[in-house]
């Protein structure tokens, strides 16, 4: 018996830290005040209650789905790809920048011309001024011949020393077929996250109906164990009775002791196993571990409509397959990728404008600048020709990629065909498990109470009862396995076909 009662223990932790993440809801298909206002009330009064808050399994779920941080971040993906395809959007128009610059000259350029430097002034109409001085045009200087005539090789040193400039420039595109196309990537890429989103809420359901169905099966493991040391304890009494009247051997009350001191650790075990489970389900939730929460049911609330639940699924379709739409998507993705990079070989055709006001001086007095205005508009047009075999092969590549895609979607499906035929099988065969494991448990209810009787009035041994008590403990933990084998089979079923959480 003991060797049973440790088996089931060890098997029972083992579902609970076995859990993967999985669920199935849509957010669009659900109120968004109601849910939450509702999840709030419960968490608010959970954390300051003495006793424990009883949620259903869909008060869970609806926990989850608001307090999960796999659900939170998904959401947040989903609004980052809004972000990028508002951007992509943002390159139609016009882009304006403004720009401002200044430059000190160190060392002014020289100019050079092909005739005498003596007749600059009457070449230029200038005349000469009083003294015999040639007048030039502001930003001309002649060299000193004595000082820079060898170095500049008589030629002009232009400009001035500050240079001043502002202006506003402004881009547009109007025929650019790779950047069309690349708006329609960014939507793409928002339904894909979407449908990730989707993904992790399905994900987080069947990890929540996991946790809560292994939460009620290590209660009613722990109420077979409290049974299971009620009656040892009921059994010592009665075999302390025979010993103090005589009618057994100590060799029986001994026997009777031992059978409550092997039940006690199995009730430690068993309780250990709900404390646990609770702190995995609280986990899955996103809720704070000390929060007072516990669940309402138990299993064989779940058993009521096990063939009903077989022959709705008798007829499965992947059409809602998360992972499959994903694959679709991707897939879809890379048909357009393919489509972009040949419009690289498309030419180009945009809109340009400037205007700029720039001002030379040679010191800083503002309010005498002489501002000069320059603007433009034009039209750029550009011609894809030759580049070296570069966008052909990211075509190639672009069809490599879809070609992937294509050969994982296959075989996807065929996975998660296994799946369902694996999950429908095991729920069939859970289902007859449990009407067996039903009429075992009636028949070793009766065969305990035979015993117990029998034992009572001196006609069996307590070999015999504490035989009977391990059959009937084995087949009440046989029906409560069963009832657990199905259920989670069932939501990892759901899982699979993408059934939303309101369905």
């Amino acid at each position: 018996m003991k060797k049973t009662v440790v088996t089931t223990v060890i098997v029972a932790g083992a579902f609970l830290s076995s859990f993967s993440a999985s669920a199935q809801y849509k957010t669009d298909n659900m109120p968004e005040d109601a849910p939450k206002a509702e999840v709030q009330a419960i968490l608010d009064e959970a954390a300051d209650a003495e006793t424990p808050v009883i949620i259903t399994l869909e008060q869970a779920l609806e926990i989850a789905l608001s307090e999960n941080v796999s659900v939170k971040v998904a959401d947040m993906e989903i609004e980052r790809t809004g972000f990028a395809k508002k951007g992509t959007y943002a390159a139609l128009f016009p882009q304006i920048d403004a720009s401002g610059a200044y430059q000190r000259t160190i060392k002014k350029q020289v100019m050079y011309m092909d005739f005498d430097m003596s007749s600059l002034g009457g070449a230029m109409g200038g005349g000469a001024g009083e003294g015999g001085e040639t007048e030039l045009p502001d930003g001309v200087e002649i060299p000193e011949t004595d000082k820079d005539s060898s170095n500049n090789g008589g030629g002009l040193e232009v400009g001035r020393w500050n240079t001043w400039s502002a202006g506003v420039t402004a881009a547009m595109p109007l025929v650019n077929a790779q950047l069309w196309k690349s708006i329609t990537l960014s939507g793409l890429d928002v339904e894909l996250a979407v449908e990730k989103a989707r993904s992790s809420r399905l994900e987080t359901v069947t990890q929540v109906k996991n946790a809560y169905f292994a939460t009620l099966l290590a209660k009613e493991a722990f109420n077979v164990y409290k049974e299971v040391y009620e009656n040892a304890v009921s059994n010592y009494d009665e075999a302390k009775k025979k010993f103090d009247a005589e009618k057994v051997s100590e060799m029986e009350l001994l026997r009777a002791k031992t059978t409550v001191a092997n039940a006690i650790p199995n009730v430690y075990n068993a309780e250990s196993s709900v404390i646990l489970s609770l702190w995995q389900l609280k986990a899955v939730l996103g809720v704070d571990l000390d929060m007072n929460l516990d669940i309402a049911g138990q299993l064989s609330d779940f058993a009521e409509h096990m063939l009903y639940d077989i022959n709705q699924n008798d007829s499965v379709s992947l059409d809602r397959n998360t992972t499959m739409k994903q694959l679709a998507i991707q897939s879809e993705m890379l048909a357009e990728t393919i489509k972009l990079q040949k419009y690289a070989n498309i030419p180009s055709l945009a809109l340009a404008f400037n205007f700029s006001m720039n001002a030379m001086t040679n010191d800083f007095n503002f309010s005498e600048y002489r501002w000069t205005p320059y603007s433009y508009v034009g039209l750029s047009l550009n011609i894809p020709i030759f580049a070296g075999g570069k966008r052909y092969q990211q075509i190639r590549q672009a069809k490599n990629q879809y070609q992937q895609v294509q050969l994982q979607t296959e075989n996807t499906e065929r996975q998660l065909k296994i799946a369902i035929r694996q999950s429908l099988t095991t729920m069939e065969t859970n289902m007859k498990s449990y009407y067996a494991a039903q009429d075992a448990v009636a028949s070793a209810a009766k065969g305990y109470s035979i015993a117990e009787k029998a034992y009572q009035v001196g006609r069996s041994t307590l070999i015999e009862l504490n035989d009977a008590q391990l059959a009937l403990t084995q087949a009440q933990l046989a029906e409560s396995q069963a009832i657990y084998n199905f259920v989670v089979a069932k939501a990892q079923l759901e899982q699979t076909l993408g059934q939303d959480f309101i369905e």
